[in-house]
């Protein structure tokens, strides 16, 4: 069997797998959800956990965890390249991922599916591959100013190679894009491509892509969405979205680290030249000339992480037997406890205003360093975020050095925002 027909038994197999979840009991209870993640259940400094760094990285349900170690102990063989047993359940469970993947954002075909190290790796990807394609000197780059490092970094080495430019869209005092700047940043032409966050990693801001998507296809400019926090916050369909990129990590999303994806409409994936060579994204190699593997092993050099991306793959299984509706419930229901909560706190400032809010809080308190309120509050065992966030521009926008942030998954609680409040309250006392 030819390794194309061989990976498309493999997408009838997921197929089925996913319809097989579909049709499962969906799980609607907070109290189950939490007893499926064992880290929960620890201690921290003698206190029960409450995890609110989730914005960073997300805790592990027992299924992925049972699968890596699985996987680790024993079905374990490198992919694609030998016929023996376990490099043939190996290539079926990575691929099996792909196409879970690709379903669970609505992708048009599993070419369009490149499985990288994460979100930065997939912004890098892109920021090579498609510059060295399409940029070139006099040429820009659309960022905006709330962006992470990973989507301002990659794209200033792109230009600084090209003799590019970046331009900037602004935002508001409440942390949302100043849209009515778009157009100007547009009509010349010069801009090549846009590369935006879906959700802030700082503001918890939901932002308007499908709108800028809309003006920057008049313009004919592609653009790429950071998904970091918006695959786990947002129900993601890159056919209605139209975006030409949408990147996003697997270990905020419940699976492993070290996976990600990138994905990518073919017509941009065929036309892009690889970011790196090896293994696996050949055709053929001689000392003269060398082909390229067909999508999406084009962009898959070397032995990949096969292991994270069946873990991944079972993420995202693990989250089809969560009901959506309750997930959204859930999640505006913590959103309007955490607000009314931070509310109560005198000279407290929240970064991110908008009916959009997602889980995701991030504050300061008047004359309070927010590394000292995050130690305090681990001695009482919650865990979150303190500093830049990696996205020192953000920072600077508004006069600060750092931000506290708190934020939320599908497993926390009211409770645990109780506690927060509290702990935050006592703590402030504390240091003033």
């Amino acid at each position: 069997m030819t390794k194309i027909c061989f990976l498309k038994e493999i997408s009838k197999h997921c197929l089925l797998f996913l319809q097989q979840k579909r049709d499962m009991e969906l799980i609607k209870d907070i109290t189950e959800v939490r007893s499926l993640f064992p880290a929960l259940s620890q201690s921290v400094n003698g206190k029960p956990l409450v995890y609110f760094d989730n914005g960073a990285t997300a805790q592990k349900p027992d299924c992925v965890i049972e699968l890596v170690n699985k996987m680790n102990s024993g079905i374990n063989g490198n992919i694609h390249r030998a016929v023996h047993e376990l490099s043939a359940r190996t290539t079926e469970l990575y691929e099996a991922s792909r196409e879970s993947i690709r379903c669970f954002i609505n992708a048009g075909s599993r070419e369009e599916v490149v499985f990288t190290s994460g979100t930065t790796a997939s912004i890098n990807l892109v920021a090579n591959s498609f510059s060295q394609t399409f940029l070139k000197k006099g040429d820009a780059v659309l960022l905006t100013e709330g962006e992470h490092h990973s989507n301002i970094v990659p794209w200033q080495m792109a230009c600084e190679r090209h003799g590019a430019k970046l331009r900037v869209l602004p935002v508001d005092e409440n942390g949302c894009w100043k849209m009515e700047f778009l157009e100007s940043l547009l009509a010349d032409g010069k801009v090549k491509i846009a590369s935006v966050s879906h959700i802030s990693n700082v503001l918890g801001v939901v932002n308007p892509v499908e709108e800028l998507i809309e003006a920057c296809h008049r313009f004919n400019i592609p653009v790429l969405i950071d998904g970091a926090q918006g695959i786990i916050h947002s129900s993601v369909d890159v056919k209605k979205l139209d975006c030409e990129f949408y990147v996003f990590s697997g270990h905020k999303l419940y699976g492993p680290t070290g996976i990600g994806v990138l994905y990518g409409k073919k017509e941009y994936l065929q036309k892009m030249v690889p970011w790196m060579g090896g293994g696996d994204m050949v055709g053929t190699v001689t000392f003269e000339k060398t082909t390229y593997a067909d999508l999406p092993l084009k962009f898959e050099a070397g032995t990949p992480n096969f292991i994270g991306a069946a873990g991944f793959g079972e993420a995202i299984g693990f989250l089809a037997k969560i009901d959506k509706n309750f997930m959204k419930k859930h999640e505006e229901v913590l959103v309007a406890k955490m607000l009314e909560g931070l509310a109560s706190i005198d000279n407290l400032r929240l970064y991110g205003i908008s009916d959009r809010k997602i889980s995701l809080f991030s504050f300061n308190v008047e004359n309070v360093h927010p590394t000292d309120i995050a130690m305090l509050m681990d001695k009482m065992g919650i865990a979150l975020r303190s500093g830049m966030m990696c996205a020192e521009p953000l920072m600077s926008r508004y006069g600060v050095s750092g931000m506290l942030r708190a934020s939320l998954s599908v497993y926390n609680t009211v409770e645990e925002i109780d506690y927060f409040i509290t702990s935050l309250k006592r703590v402030l006392k504390m240091l003033s």
